[in-house]
């Protein structure tokens, strides 16, 4: 999805990793939950922290700051799990996303939203949606279902114990 095709006012969760902060589309955000103990599994991609128990389903945890080349998350009062569904080729999946801090539910309007930078043809950037402008800075709008590969998606539920 690209920022053309944002046509109406979408709402958005916004979380921090490190000093930036990210949004997701609300839509995708099953719940959020605090950060406590995570199942560790061997020979697991480095961003996958391992896996929790959410009401007896198993659901693997991703460490975004990991994913995105920043240092570990350290845990705080302030870190959680957002739990997101995840579609790719007509499956969905669901993942607990490791974040520093959750902000806010904010409403941003398209013309908030800008394009994605395009930083040369080396670095995807095909998981950003847009940068969006929320009170004077620029917050990462994620397009989730593009944030990991068919084959991360394929490796963490493995893993895990579920099938992709």
């Amino acid at each position: 999805m690209s920022v053309n095709s944002i046509t109406e006012t979408v709402q958005y969760l916004t979380f921090k990793l490190d000093e930036e902060v990210f949004a997701l589309d609300v839509a995708k955000v099953r719940e959020i939950l605090e950060y406590n103990s995570v199942t560790k599994v061997p020979q697991t991609p480095e961003f996958m922290r391992g896996v929790i128990n959410l009401r007896g389903s198993v659901v693997p945890v991703i460490d975004m700051r990991l994913k995105f080349g920043m240092s570990a998350t350290e845990q705080t009062v302030n870190t959680c799990i957002i739990v997101v569904e995840v579609n790719m080729e007509g499956e969905t999946s669901v993942l607990g996303a490791l974040a520093d801090s959750v902000q806010e539910v904010v409403e941003m309007e398209p013309e908030q939203i800008e394009p994605a930078p395009h930083i040369g043809t080396r670095l995807n950037t095909n998981f950003i949606k847009g940068m969006g402008k929320h009170e004077g800075d620029f917050v990462m709008i994620l397009d989730i279902d593009k944030v990991f590969s068919e084959g991360e998606i394929a490796a963490v539920a493995l893993s895990s114990g579920s099938a992709p």
